[in-house]
């Protein structure tokens, strides 16, 4: 008898440990959705701040055969004043790398239509490297081709132009 009281003692508290478990998973599994979601919003937000529209990773997702490129002549620019009563320019030659893939490059991508739009190109890169003076511009060359990635993407209003780069560059 006594073994029996005791299976049905047993029984009863898996039973009640079973029920509770259930409605602790109900209450909590919405909440952790939730939690994830905001995490992952959190992360993705992170990722975009860190990179800033990093040149690099960008130009790597897309497969080598889908990229075309753009140069822009060489450039002289001049640099933000230091301060140290000097005139300080860049000379800079840019290469533009786009997605044949994206729906904007047939738009936008060809070589005549980006010949068209040369001098608005070249007014953006102008503006973006004249905000730097010689100093950040020497140091922190990669921040200044996210800037001017930044700046076109706006420009086309569209992504189409995965990375820029100095093919060429010169600063005194």
């Amino acid at each position: 008898m006594k073994k029996n009281l005791i299976t049905v003692v047993i029984f009863a508290l898996v039973l009640v440990n079973l029920i509770l478990t259930s409605i602790l998973t109900i209450s909590i599994l919405p909440e952790t959705k939730k939690a994830n979601e905001l995490i992952t919003q959190v992360c993705t937000a992170i990722d975009l701040e860190l990179r800033s529209g990093a040149v690099t990773s960008d130009a790597m997702r897309v497969p080598i055969d889908k990229v075309a490129s753009y140069n822009v002549e060489e450039m002289q620019i001049n640099l933000k004043d230091s301060g140290d009563g000097k005139k300080h320019y860049a000379s800079v030659a840019v290469s533009l790398s786009m997605n044949t893939e994206s729906d904007d490059y047939k738009k936008y991508g060809s070589a005549e239509q980006l010949a068209e739009k040369d001098s608005l190109i070249r007014s953006q890169i102008n503006t973006v490297i004249s905000g730097y003076t010689f100093e950040e511009f020497t140091s922190d060359q990669q921040a200044v081709q996210n800037e001017i990635l930044a700046s076109l993407q706006q420009l086309f209003n569209s992504d189409f132009i995965v990375s820029v780069g100095f093919s060429k560059v010169t600063s005194q």
